[in-house]
């Protein structure tokens, strides 16, 4: 993204800067002919650059998906589950805790199953056990029996319990898709997209998305590749790859778009049931509602209860149980929501009292550690700076990071590692236990590393726009352009506009406490509605044209759906700065 057109902030404004994508190159305009202009830009905004590139990502198909046997150590990986499949051994499917996990359980136990393995799943408890291989549950599944652990969404850096697991004569096959340490735990297979020398040729594969390479290889090796489709797991993909935030190009582009079709159409009585509790409705779900309904109730239990109980769920056959299950998950998620909201307002509140810093650290004795990662995530996106969450015990406390592209979490907390009992994640998000004592200490620290770091760093969020438009361009065919760009989410967002000089013809307040306006804007000869949530504080608008930025989205209202604006952010219209504009 290049600055090319920036507003000053004002009161009313989300965002202090609007930062519009640098125009195409014409070469590249001239390769992607006949698309429009605007067309070909937003290709080349999600970085696109030749005409091969442009079907394969608009059809989404299996040109997008690899040979799994690409994956490091996938051969000895489906050797080793033949053999216990034909041996009778007992499997056991050991999965973390969140989204991504509880899915990849469910698809490797079923399916595993289906191809007539003995399988039981494990996933443990996110307060009791924490995250990852733990070698009493190890121990547990041995003396249960097991002789193979598969784990999925996870184990990449158990080196000491794949260890111990050894000694006792436990194989242990390792999937994962977190990056991989410099010492590998000594396993029978570790398969892992993000391994040093892997030459997979996609990188972000979720957790679950690596499990459904496994079972591909697995059922190709067996000859049984119609298992795959005899009872759809593209399902569980979808749920797990979307709610863990992967971003979705390439492969993951491909398996989402089937995997959406197949969730839509899916006969699990417990996804049926999930999806109806919530309010929504088979054939209308996608990747956003699974990101902001679905995926948010399968989370809820591994961060209030037990991951078990949304792993049930999955893969009930009965109604009745999925029904009961169904209910569970959405009342634990209210109780996640009311917790959340009480640990953001005292968050506030203790920053409201240490002022202006380029660091959030806030914890308290109440805070719920389930939601601490919740709501170090909303102080990031409200506040635009690293914030750290901690849930303080007497003895211990147990915190979650969240951080921007301009502050590396995870390295500012390697320089305080001597102070943590553990610590772990990546450079936007982390999580660390330490003595409640070492807090103080911790603080001064990280808010050092901090200051240095982000010195003259503008800590306030860009809004990314794809292009400048005249209202004009936005007709019939860009707008079913922008739907084959779906699904929309990480790595792909919705398509972002930005209009200038547009006139308001009409303005009206929306909502219980008129927290919403509703527009019918003007430029030239086009005239569009819009709908603007959370602007109903602007009150009415009428006489100073307006710079806008939105998205173009279908609205249905009894049996009509047309096309609208939904309004990002607006502004008094400011000079032009020469923007690069499409398809006048």
């Amino acid at each position: 993204m290049s600055p090319e057109f920036s507003i000053r902030q004002t009161a009313d404004r989300k965002y202090l800067h609007w930062e519009v994508a640098s125009r195409a190159p014409r070469e590249f305009f001239d390769c992607a002919a006949p698309l429009a202009p605007l067309a070909a830009q937003l290709l080349y905004n999600r970085g696109l650059r030749a005409p091969d590139e442009f079907e394969s990502f608009l059809c989404a198909d299996e040109r997008l998906s690899y040979d799994p046997f690409l994956l490091p150590d996938m051969d000895r990986a489906v050797h080793r589950i033949i053999d216990a499949i034909r041996r009778g051994e007992l499997i056991a499917v050991y999965g973390d805790f969140d989204a991504d996990g509880t899915t990849a359980t469910a698809l490797l136990t079923q399916s595993l199953s289906r191809l007539g393995a003995r399988t039981t799943a494990y996933i443990p408890h996110r307060f009791r056990e924490g995250y990852g291989l733990n070698s009493t549950a190890l121990r547990g599944l041995f003396q249960r029996g097991v002789a193979l652990v598969i784990t999925v969404d996870c184990g990449i850096s158990a080196v000491s319990e794949v260890e111990r697991a050894r000694e006792w004569g436990l194989d242990i096959i390792i999937t994962d898709h977190h990056p991989a340490p410099p010492v590998l735990p000594p396993a029978v297979a570790l398969v892992d997209p993000k391994r040093a020398g892997s030459s997979y040729p996609f990188y972000d594969l979720a957790g679950v998305g690596v499990a459904f390479k496994l079972l591909q290889a697995l059922c190709q090796e067996l000859q049984r590749e119609e298992a795959l489709y005899d009872y759809p797991c593209l399902d569980l993909v979808a749920l797990g790859t979307v709610a863990d935030v992967s971003p979705l190009k390439g492969e993951n582009r491909y398996l989402v778009k089937r995997g959406l079709e197949a969730l839509n159409r899916t006969e699990r009585p417990g996804i049926q049931e999930m999806v109806s509790t919530a309010g929504l409705e088979l054939g209308g779900v996608d990747a956003e509602s699974i990101s902001f309904t679905l995926g948010p109730r399968i989370n809820a239990m591994g961060r209030l209860e037990h991951a078990l109980t949304s792993y049930r769920l999955l893969v009930t056959a009965s109604r009745d149980e999925a029904r009961r299950l169904a209910n569970q998950l959405e009342q634990t998620n209210v109780e996640r929501q009311r917790l959340t909201n009480e640990v953001v307002e005292e968050a506030r509140a203790q920053m409201a009292e240490l002022g202006d810093c380029p660091m959030i650290l806030v914890g308290g004795a109440g805070f719920h550690p389930g939601v601490v990662g919740i709501v170090a995530g909303k102080l990031t996106d409200e506040f635009y700076r690293p914030a750290l969450v901690v849930s303080m015990g007497e003895q211990v406390s147990r915190g979650s990071a969240r951080s921007i592209p301009e502050f590396n979490i995870i390295e500012a907390l390697s320089q305080c590692s001597d102070l943590f009992t553990h610590f772990g994640g990546h450079a936007q998000a982390a999580g660390f236990t330490l003595p409640t004592s070492n807090m103080d200490r911790l603080r001064e620290r990280l808010l050092k590393i901090a200051e240095v770091e982000l010195s003259g760093v503008p800590l306030h969020p860009p809004l990314a726009v794809d292009a400048f438009v005249r209202l004009k361009t936005l007709d019939a065919r860009i707008f079913s352009f922008i739907q084959s760009l779906e699904p929309f989410g990480s790595g792909n967002p919705s398509p972002v506009f930005l209009s200038r000089n547009v006139k308001v013809l009409d303005c009206r307040a929306l909502g219980d406490s008129g927290q919403h306006l509703r527009l019918r804007l003007r430029e030239n000869d086009a005239v569009w509605d819009a709908i603007a949530f959370q602007f109903g504080h602007w009150g009415y608008l009428g006489g100073e044209p307006l710079d806008i930025v939105y998205t173009v989205e279908e609205h249905t209202w009894g049996n009509e759906t047309t096309m609208r604006l939904n309004m990002i952010d607006m502004a008094p219209s400011g000079k032009s700065r020469g923007i690069p504009s499409y398809g006048h």
